[in-house]
């Protein structure tokens, strides 16, 4: 392939069509998509014990326990159930890499988008942009501190254990296991303009990607499909800043032990078998010694 700068934007030029078509759908699916699932199960700290008392499990427990419980097992089935479940980060990953190098690349050249979105408010149009520009660093500090384990980048060194996801998530945001710190406030002030942002890049991505794909043309169509984007933005707002809010205000002493009692059978369970196999052993010769002849 050719490095010459005119062959290279005449190929974006001839293929703008399918390019930009495939920019919008990565945006949905995978990477919008995962959002959504992300958020509501890290809003489960915050609803996870309304769901227990509907199933009748949520005895004994606060709400602020009931939602760690909650949140716990889902991430915990997420980490040890899901099938091929690397395979599906490395898609994700290389979704994020082709919406993002595409998106700073429309960004910078951006030089149709004014006419293609024509109706689109230019408060909405930059902010489009600069979220995404965030949101790639927001990602980046997410998944290197979570997911790859890069302590060093979080306030007292506090590494993210899926076995012990909420406490371990709570002194991250929160700067220590002992309570906030100075850096824990700059952390999750970081999470909040970052998580805030991702949020309305997807719903008013949605909205984009409506005019992109030729659905929606006039102006009251635009108009009518933005009501519904703002609806699902705010719900999904809503999702991102309890998930947030519930870390944020969550002992870490409590987390911890109730994600300690959830571990429990499985780390006894050795013990329990050990055990059982002794007392069968021990009822078998006692049942031999009982049925010996006295004078043999």
């Amino acid at each position: 392939m050719s490095n010459n700068p005119a062959t290279q934007a005449s190929f974006m030029q001839r293929h703008q069509f399918l390019i930009r078509r495939l920019h919008s759908l990565t945006g949905i699916l995978p990477i919008g998509v995962f959002l959504a699932i992300h958020l509501v199960t890290n809003s489960s700290l915050a609803w996870g014990w309304f769901a227990l008392k509907g199933r009748g499990q949520a005895e004994g427990l606060s709400i602020a326990e009931g939602g760690v419980q909650y949140f716990a097992h889902e991430v915990t089935w997420i980490n040890t159930q899901v099938p091929h479940l690397f395979l599906t980060e490395v898609t994700l990953w290389l979704a994020i890499a082709f919406h993002c190098i595409l998106g700073v690349y429309y960004a910078t050249g951006g030089k149709g988008n004014l006419v293609h979105y024509k109706h689109q408010d230019n408060f909405r149009y930059t902010l489009q942009r600069l979220s995404g520009y965030f949101g790639i660093f927001f990602i980046f500090y997410h998944i290197a501190t979570l997911r790859w384990g890069w302590t060093f980048l979080i306030p007292n060194g506090t590494k993210w254990s899926h076995d012990f996801s909420a406490s371990t998530l709570a002194a991250a945001l929160q700067g220590s296991t002992e309570g906030w710190t100075a850096a824990g406030v700059v952390v999750s002030l970081f999470y909040l303009v970052g998580v805030s942002l991702l949020v309305f890049h997807f719903a008013n991505g949605i909205w984009t990607a409506a005019i992109t794909w030729g659905l929606t043309v006039s102006e009251h169509a635009q108009r009518r499909w933005g009501y519904v984007c703002a609806g699902f933005g705010v719900s999904m707002m809503l999702a991102a800043w309890s998930a947030l809010g519930s870390a944020m205000l969550l002992d870490y002493d409590t987390a911890q032990a109730v994600e300690a009692s959830m571990h429990e059978p499985y780390s006894e369970q050795p013990h329990i078998e050990a055990q059982n196999e002794s007392a069968e052993i021990n009822n078998a010769i006692t049942l031999q010694t009982d049925t010996q002849d006295p004078d043999g």
